[in-house]
C-alpha cells in the first residue's frame, strides 16, 4: 500500500476512456491532446510500450514509493524556489516529456483530485537540478535507474546514511528531503530518457 511514482507506457497511455478504473489513462491522454491543439502545440503520440520484463538497473521502467514524509521537501522549495516553481513542483499529477511553460490543468480525474496536473518534464527537471546543486546531492552515488523502488531502498536501507560519511554536505542534514530532489530529478530524466509519462499510482 502507499503512494508510487510509476512510469506509463502505451497500452495504458492510450486505453478506452472506459477503461481509466482499471489503471487506463485513455481520457486523460485526449484531454492533453484537445489542451495541447488550444495551444498550437502536437499531440503527445510517441509514448513508448513499457517493459515487457523487469530488469534492475535497466532504466527501461520507473517505480519509486513515496514513503517518506514531504515537510522538508516543502521547507526547501520554499528556500530555494520562487512560489510559482515550488508550486509547480509540489502540485503536479502527471509529469510528460513536452516543454510545458505552465502546468496545464486538465478536467480529468486523478486518483487524489478532481483534476489532473500536467507538467513539463524539462521545467521539472530544471528545478530538480537547482535544487540537487543547493542542496549538494552526490548523483554520483544516488541510483540512476529506478526500475523497481532502487532509489527508495538505498535511502530507506541505510546506503543514504553511509554515503553521507563519505560525501557530507547539506543533502545530509534532512535525507528525507533529499529523497525526494533525488526522486524528482530521476523522474524527469527517465521521462525525458524514454520519452514516457510518469503518474502517481
Amino acid at each position: 500500500m502507499g503512494i508510487y511514482l510509476v512510469s506509463v507506457g502505451a497500452g495504458d497511455w492510450f486505453g478506452d476512456a472506459e477503461d481509466d478504473g482499471e489503471g487506463g489513462h485513455g481520457a486523460l491522454a485526449a484531454a492533453l491532446d484537445t489542451e495541447l491543439a488550444r495551444r498550437g502545440l502536437a499531440p503527445y503520440t510517441s509514448v513508448p510500450e513499457a517493459a515487457t520484463t523487469l530488469v534492475r538497473g535497466s532504466g527501461q521502467s520507473f517505480e519509486e514509493k513515496l514513503a517518506a514524509p514531504m515537510d522538508g521537501f516543502g521547507g526547501l522549495c520554499r528556500e530555494y524556489l520562487s512560489e510559482r516553481e515550488a508550486g509547480l513542483l509540489l502540485t503536479w499529477s502527471v509529469l510528460v516529456p513536452l516543454s510545458l511553460d505552465e502546468a496545464l490543468r486538465l478536467p480529468v480525474e486523478s486518483p487524489y483530485a478532481e483534476e489532473t496536473t500536467v507538467a513539463g518534464a524539462p521545467q521539472v527537471l530544471a528545478l530538480a537540478e537547482r535544487m540537487a546543486a543547493a542542496i549538494q546531492l552526490p548523483l554520483d552515488v544516488i541510483p540512476e535507474a529506478c526500475d523497481n523502488l532502487d532509489l527508495t531502498m538505498w535511502f530507506l536501507e541505510g546506503e543514504a546514511e553511509e554515503a553521507a560519511t563519505t560525501h557530507p554536505g547539506p543533502w545530509a542534514e534532512d535525507l528525507d528531503a533529499a529523497f525526494y530532489v533525488a526522486l524528482y530529478l530521476r523522474a524527469a530524466q527517465h521521462s525525458l530518457r524514454r520519452g514516457c509519462p510518469m503518474t502517481y499510482s
